[in-house]
């Protein structure tokens, strides 16, 4: 006794006209919000949470190698205390003028900003461009009377030991200045090779940093921690 197509089971079934599933249809009808979801999320978490920078200058050698590394910055611990003295920060131009885009410009920016088109780290030194960004260590904080002499820094008269600097590197002398509340001091390790707080780039507002240097991610032979 043969059996009739009529009683095969649903899977079975012959597709007249080789029409796409019920299936297919809904997968590809939800893929568009799908990957409007995932846009949105990666938007977020890059935007709250962490960001990618990519170092196109020797400023922070040899804690960061540029051009070439690229950090990942952590956005999160600075929601909850101020920057401490020898993080690595990536703040935004602190010699940029105020800078007001509106509701659409500023949503642009933001959009930007958060799929990384913008915020490489470290423009030219006195650049007033409001859309890059610096990398440097903290070294003085609000309060501190910091001062460069004898080859080394000095906070509130006592040297800053510098573990994290090769024995060779000296810093040039520069002039004594207190930190006023609000800005921070900022070096890079790079001591004769960096625009920071001794020079043109100036102190730096606490409200323009972006967050912490948490990780190297590029290139593969130095990932890990600054």
């Amino acid at each position: 006794m043969t059996e009739d197509p009529g009683d095969q089971p649903a899977a079975q079934q012959p597709n007249p006209g080789g029409r796409e599933s019920p299936g297919k249809r809904g997968f590809f009808h939800s893929l568009p919000s799908l990957v409007v979801s995932a846009f949105v999320i990666a938007l977020l978490l890059k935007a709250f949470l962490f960001q990618a920078f990519f170092i196109p200058s020797a400023s922070m050698w040899p804690t960061l190698v540029g051009p070439g590394d690229r950090i990942l910055v952590d956005k999160v611990p600075y929601y909850f205390h101020d920057p401490r003295r020898g993080d690595i920060i990536v703040f935004s131009n602190p010699n940029a003028p105020p800078v007001s885009r509106g509701i659409v410009g500023g949503l642009i920016h933001w959009v930007a900003q958060g799929v990384g088109i913008t915020g490489h780290a470290e423009p030219i030194c006195g650049d007033k461009n409001p859309d890059e960004d610096f990398v440097k260590r903290v070294i003085g904080l609000p309060g501190d009377t910091v001062e460069g002499r004898n080859g080394g820094v000095y906070i509130n008269g006592r040297r800053l030991p510098e573990p994290y600097l090769p024995p060779t590197v000296i810093t040039g002398a520069f002039a004594k200045q207190t930190i006023p509340a609000g800005k921070l001091f900022v070096m890079g390790d790079n001591r004769g090779d960096s625009c920071d707080s001794r020079a043109a780039l100036g102190l730096v507002p606490i409200d323009n940093v972006i967050g912490q240097a948490a990780v190297i991610i590029w290139p593969p032979s130095r990932i890990g921690t600054p």
